[in-house]
Parts: C-alpha cells; sequence; structure tokens
C-alpha cells in the first residue's frame, strides 16, 4: 500500500523540520511538508470557518491563536493528501518520534479493521479501551469510551475518512484533537491503537503554554454551559465507543 506521511511544520519552526527529515532520512521514510498556518500572524478577525460562540460554549474559554492555527493547518494537511493519490495517509506534527516501521504497522491495522477511516496513534490517554481488532502485527485497535484521550501529532486516515473530516469540521467548534475524536458528530469511523506507534517529543508545543490557556477561561458560573455539554458528550463517546 501506497502511504503518504505528510507532516506539519511552521516556516518559523525550521529546526523541528531539519530534525524530523533527517529522523524520517534514517528510517528510509519520504515526509511530505505541509506550510503550517501560524495562528499568530492572523488577527481574530482574519479568522476564516471559526465558530468562536459554538467554541467558547464548548470549552469554557476563547480560541487561542496558536488553536486556530494548529486546526487550520491539519485541515491543510487532509486537503493536501487528498490532492495526492495515496490510498492512506498519515498526518503528523513536527515533535514526534517515529520508527521505521510505521507505515507497515499502519497498514497492517487497517488490514485488521478495513471499515476504520481514522486511526489515532498516538494519545496522552487511554480509559476504558474496547477492543476490536488486533493486526498482524499486534497492535490492538479499538474505541475509548472515556475521552477526550489528547493529542492529534500523529494519526492515519484513508480518502473518505479524509473528506468527511473536511466536510464536517470545516467551522471550528473545538480545538482539532478534540474534533478529530467526535467521530459520533462527524460520522466518521475513527478508532485507536491500545499503544502509540509513535512516541511525542520532548519538544515544548508552539500553540501555548499552561499560563495561556488558564488565562483564556472564564470564570467558573460561565462555564455552566460547558458543563452540561461535556456531560452530553461523555454519554455519546460510550456510545460511540461501545457501538463499534
Amino acid at each position: 500500500m501506497n502511504i503518504g506521511i505528510y507532516a506539519i511544520n511552521l516556516d518559523r519552526s525550521a529546526g523541528r523540520w531539519s530534525r524530523l527529515s533527517k529522523q524520517a532520512g534514517q528510517h528510509n521514510l519520504e515526509l511530505i511538508r505541509v506550510t503550517g498556518v501560524d495562528g499568530y500572524q492572523l488577527a481574530a478577525d482574519e479568522r476564516l470557518e471559526c465558530g468562536e460562540r459554538s467554541f467558547r460554549r464548548n470549552n469554557g474559554r476563547t480560541i487561542l491563536p496558536g488553536e486556530y492555527g494548529c486546526y487550520r493547518s491539519h485541515l491543510k494537511a487532509l486537503s493536501t493528501f487528498l490532492s495526492s493519490n495515496q490510498p492512506v495517509g498519515i498526518i503528523v506534527e513536527d515533535d514526534i518520534e517515529f520508527g521505521y516501521d510505521l507505515p507497515k504497522r499502519v497498514e497492517a491495522a487497517f488490514d485488521a479493521l478495513p471499515k476504520a477511516e481514522v486511526i489515532k496513534l498516538c494519545n496522552h490517554r487511554i480509559v476504558w479501551f474496547k477492543h476490536y481488532a488486533t493486526s498482524v502485527l499486534g497492535d490492538e485497535i479499538g474505541r475509548a469510551a472515556v475521552g477526550p484521550q489528547g493529542s492529534a501529532a500523529c494519526y492515519a486516515v484513508t480518502r473518505e475518512g479524509a473528506r468527511k473530516l473536511i466536510d464536517g469540521l470545516e467551522c471550528m467548534a473545538h480545538p482539532w484533537d478534540i474534533a478529530l475524536e467526535r467521530g459520533w458528530a462527524t460520522e466518521v469511523n475513527i478508532y485507536t491503537t491500545r499503544l502509540d506507534l509513535v512516541d511525542l517529543g520532548q519538544h515544548r508545543t508552539t500553540i501555548a503554554n499552561r499560563s495561556t490557556y488558564k488565562g483564556a477561561k472564564f470564570p467558573w458560573w460561565k462555564r455552566l454551559a460547558t458543563l452540561q455539554h461535556r456531560i452530553v458528550e461523555g454519554a455519546r463517546r460510550i456510545n460511540y465507543a461501545l457501538r463499534g
């Protein structure tokens, strides 16, 4: 199977690209660079397809510039993949560490679960994992009933999955990592590997630091609608995970 690896990289992060491309070369992997959208270079009124009101309700805070840039960068990477003739693409951020066998393990994962349209290959957490298949290379594939799982640093996607994600997520109402997992809303057949197929690097995220996230949060009494939204989302996630 011809699988492309699409790496999102900001122009101001030349060092990251140098490290990632060198690592890929050591494993005889070819990377397609996708120039990331730098949200810090855009004013708030320049943001396209941005559901500010929905985002505030869903997340209890304002959109951070880095989050917006990350979101548009992933949509750009998916569009770049669709412009190729490859059946499956691997979307990566530039802070991961991957091994030579990543394409083979991805191919084996889709062979084990043909109905999958997206398979997440790394997460910050997996809770209440529902197993659906095991690849011939030993990777367990399923869904997590509790989330968000966190991280969109590496995932594999079919052409149909990419189309659905682009159509369903054009307007930003969640950070990308959360939006990606919401298969119950986008009607994407998304799964995850129980164990990470790549390592998250030691580089600090370019989106924001903890104090920036904290400063963007609303006071508790303005986050009651957010709590209600998350309870509903939690129930929908459990149903999605269990129904396969």
